[in-house]
């Protein structure tokens, strides 16, 4: 399949967040702060991802404190909060990896993930993405945002990659895998 061949190539995972980390909702505590449900399933697999080597990044239009605290937990290595152009925040990133556009995955959810998906290595669409995104995308999750997708594009790349049972084997040895999830 065509979307296998591109995870092989893929050292940098770009996630945007609402509808992607998250299932999209926004909820508005009293004092006016988004919250946000983040799945651990995703959480660990961030941490998996980094463990075998994957390169990860976000960029999101909005910036909360939520988003903030759960970058600083998964020790995502690059974070675009409150990026108006998606596209510019890509070409910081393949600047700053030294990466070209097919060495990069990104998963979107709307339309605001157009621009940056028609220009990744591997476009990923969550299974609730709005049709245009699904349409346009090289690899459709069978997981909805905020509810393990994340998780799925992660094992499909380190599956591709040939990484993903050493990742499993980590888990199996006691005292050995870190729980960050």
């Amino acid at each position: 399949m065509e979307y296998e061949a591109r995870a092989k190539q893929i050292a940098l995972l770009i996630l945007d967040v609402d509808g992607v980390l998250t299932n999209g909702q926004l909820v508005f505590g009293s004092e006016g702060e988004a919250m946000k449900v983040f799945h651990t399933q995703d959480g660990l697999g961030i941490t998996a991802a980094h463990k075998a080597g994957l390169k990860t990044a976000i960029i999101t239009g909005r910036e909360t404190e939520m988003v903030r605290r759960r970058v600083l937990e998964l020790k995502i290595g690059d974070v675009y909060q409150g990026a108006m152009d998606k596209v510019q925040a890509f070409q910081e990133l393949l600047s700053r990896h030294s990466l070209l556009p097919e060495q990069v995955a990104y998963v979107g959810d709307d339309l605001n993930d157009l621009a940056v998906m028609s220009q990744a290595g591997l476009a990923c669409a969550v299974a609730n993405a709005v049709p245009d995104v699904k349409q346009r995308a090289h690899f459709v999750t069978s997981h909805e945002g905020g509810r393990g997708a994340v998780r799925e594009v992660i094992e499909l790349i380190l599956k591709s990659q040939g990484k993903w049972e050493a990742v499993v084997e980590a888990y199996l040895l006691p005292g050995k895998q870190d729980a960050q999830q």
